[in-house]
């Protein structure tokens, strides 16, 4: 069957919906869809909702713009957790990837991406601002740049660097053990857990 020529109008708005997510071709899109009319319909009656909860419903953390169902996250609100130490990651995936190598006991900035001139994203389209202003307003010793290996992000750590060098604090970036053109989320626990505890001091 083409998967141009539907036999319902229903299927085939569902299909493009689907196949509207990045990574998610129209083959993928069908079988997923396929999948869901197969299911009972309390099944999919909870599908839905999670969805349209999701997007009314969820926060993100006022101190450090990460996912979260409350006000201020999990994260935050641990007394456990270094307050004087800020890992800047670009998403919530990073933060998790981080998480999972149970190596950071400190806390996290979620800039919500990194600057690119050729997909219109710049400085003023980050959390940055918020991250300098809880730098002035003291407590942090340290803030580690945790972003990804790649020109994008290189040249995030820069413009980050040239924001926070006047202020009294370590300025570190995660050690060379990820690979040069790396994503955060891509690399496993163990690398990432070496490349956070020996973290070396920015250099420009």
């Amino acid at each position: 069957m083409s998967y141009t020529e539907f036999p319902s109008r229903l299927l085939e708005n569902a299909v493009n919906e689907f196949a509207s997510l990045p990574g998610v071709g129209r083959k993928t899109a069908f079988r997923l869809v396929m999948n869901l009319l197969r299911r009972d319909a309390e099944d999919v009656r909870r599908f839905g909702e999670s969805i349209i909860r999701l997007h009314g419903e969820i926060h993100y953390c006022r101190l450090c713009h990460n996912i979260s169902d409350t006000e201020v996250c999990n994260i935050c609100n641990d007394d456990k957790r270094d307050k004087s130490i800020i890992c800047v990651v670009e998403n919530i995936q990073d933060v998790m990837a981080i998480e999972n190598t149970r190596q950071f006991r400190g806390v996290y900035h979620v800039l919500g991406g990194i600057i690119s001139p050729i997909d219109g994203i710049g400085p003023a389209d980050l959390k940055i601002e918020s991250l300098e202003e809880k730098v002035k307003e003291g407590g942090i010793n340290e803030v580690i740049f945790a972003l990804s290996t790649t020109m994008e992000g290189d040249t995030t750590n820069f413009y980050l660097y040239k924001k926070l060098s006047r202020y009294n604090i370590s300025l570190t970036t995660l050690a060379r053990g990820v690979a040069v053109g790396d994503e955060l989320e891509y690399t496993d626990e163990i690398t990432l857990g070496r490349a956070i505890n020996n973290r070396n001091p920015y250099q420009q």
